[in-house]
């Protein structure tokens, strides 16, 4: 007689380690943002009589957002712990992509007033899908400049506020 063998592998995780609270970082620094967004919206000056939604509407919005967004994670982290077993890392950073959204960003709060928004916010957000692994940029370009300059639209013809034309202030 022959001894049978099971077809389905068994898994051992090995012992569980101690609980890592690196997963609160990102819900930590929402709730910091959100708290610099709440900062900014009280010592904003507001003229009187300004209409609705005015210049602290979005903003607001915003903070309120992150802080739901960062109750939500903190409690489901709470709830549902990603005990990983000792010596596993189960997770990857991708250094290259922090790099091109990072290096996208400073290049943008660096330059904006030299740029213009429509440009600036157009090269922030190619960064971004170069980042994201895009590989159409040609593609990623045009829809990067619809995308800015409906904001800067928006903002500007919309809502009353202005932002950085650069150097196609004079065109």
């Amino acid at each position: 007689m022959s001894a049978q063998v099971s077809q389905t592998p068994t898994y051992d995780a090995g012992p569980v380690g101690r609980r890592s609270w690196g997963a609160l970082v990102v819900p930590g620094v929402l709730g910091l943002v959100s708290t610099v967004l709440v900062v900014g919206v009280v010592g904003m000056e507001v003229p009187a009589g300004g209409s609705f939604p005015g210049p602290r509407f979005f903003p607001v919005v915003l903070a309120v957002c992150g802080y739901l967004l960062t109750a939500l994670l903190t409690l489901h982290y709470v709830r549902h712990p990603d005990d990983a077993p000792r010596g596993e890392h189960r997770t990857h950073s991708d250094w290259v992509a922090f790099a091109w959204v990072a290096g996208g960003f400073l290049v943008f709060a660096l330059l904006l007033d030299l740029l213009g928004w429509v440009i600036g916010a157009a090269l922030l957000f190619w960064c971004v899908t170069r980042a994201f692994g895009s590989s159409r940029p040609g593609f990623d370009v045009a829809v990067s400049l619809v995308v800015s300059s409906a904001v800067y639209l928006v903002f500007g013809t919309g809502l009353g506020l202005p932002l950085p034309s650069g150097i196609l202030g004079g065109l």
